[in-house]
């Protein structure tokens, strides 16, 4: 009954045994995974994953810290890898000001043009937004994010924030940062947002929740997100497991 919204299989932490930690996930009790692409060859992998497992499905995009060097043919590559049927999304598109690991300007023009290119396909987008708050709600609202929607994952902004995505047809992913000692902002979030705008994620094999923190994430651990919602919202976790899972599909269309 779970669904983890955000996943990175591609990534070469799963290299030797990619294909038996996903099964072990769905048999554990994931219905559905999304695996976000971060450059071109995350795209090929992520559609590759999708169309070997019936419950995974992929997400298209160039992350912020691949964005230095791609051009337009890029993003037609990202539109041709859109149009198959088990691409969801396009994602993860973003900034990242933490890392700035390629200009800001140009992470802006790629993250607006993938936007765009979104519009144009009519599909939600995964976004990812750290330290960049402001400049992320900017392009957003200028480039008319709000007709297709999308999620802001692994979220780490303010209510306020959370607020106004709530009014530009986003919804709020949240993953195992919600678990550790240190999230109380995040805690705040979660305990304001209507579980109707909702999802639940990994990011694995990133941001592992308590109490495996410090080991290689993956999306059977999601169930540790999805108890924490549970607690600060004090509802069950079989409620929210399903209501995210709903509003995953929802926003993803599956």
């Amino acid at each position: 009954m779970l669904f983890d919204t955000h996943a990175h299989y591609d990534d070469e932490k799963f290299a030797e045994d990619r294909y038996a930690v996903i099964e072990n996930a769905h048999q554990s009790g994931v219905s559905y995974i999304i695996n976000a692409a971060t450059n071109i060859k995350s795209c090929e992998d992520s559609l590759a994953l999708a169309h070997r497992y019936e419950y995974m499905y992929a997400a298209v995009g160039i992350h912020p810290h691949e964005v230095g060097d791609i051009d337009d043919d890029t993003l037609d590559k990202v539109a041709l890898f859109a149009k198959d049927d088990k691409v969801v999304a396009i994602g993860e598109i973003g900034l990242d000001y933490y890392y700035d690991t390629a200009p800001r300007e140009i992470q802006r023009h790629w993250f607006a043009q993938q936007i765009d290119l979104a519009r144009e396909l009519k599909m939600p987008i995964i976004v990812h937004d750290r330290e960049a708050h402001q400049d992320s709600m900017e392009i957003i609202k200028q480039h008319k994010a709000n007709e297709v929607g999308g999620v802001f994952h692994c979220y780490s902004g303010s209510v306020e924030m959370a607020k106004e995505l709530l009014n530009h047809n986003f919804y709020i992913s949240v993953g195992g940062s919600l678990t550790f000692k240190n999230a109380k902002k995040l805690v705040e979030v979660v305990k304001w947002i209507p579980m109707d705008k909702l999802l639940i994620e990994t990011d694995c094999p990133y941001l592992t929740p308590e109490p495996h923190r410090g080991k290689r994430n993956d999306s059977s651990y999601v169930k540790f997100v999805a108890e924490k919602v549970a607690e600060i919202k004090e509802i069950s976790f079989e409620k929210v497991a399903e209501i995210t899972l709903n509003n995953a599909k929802k926003l993803f269309k599956i």
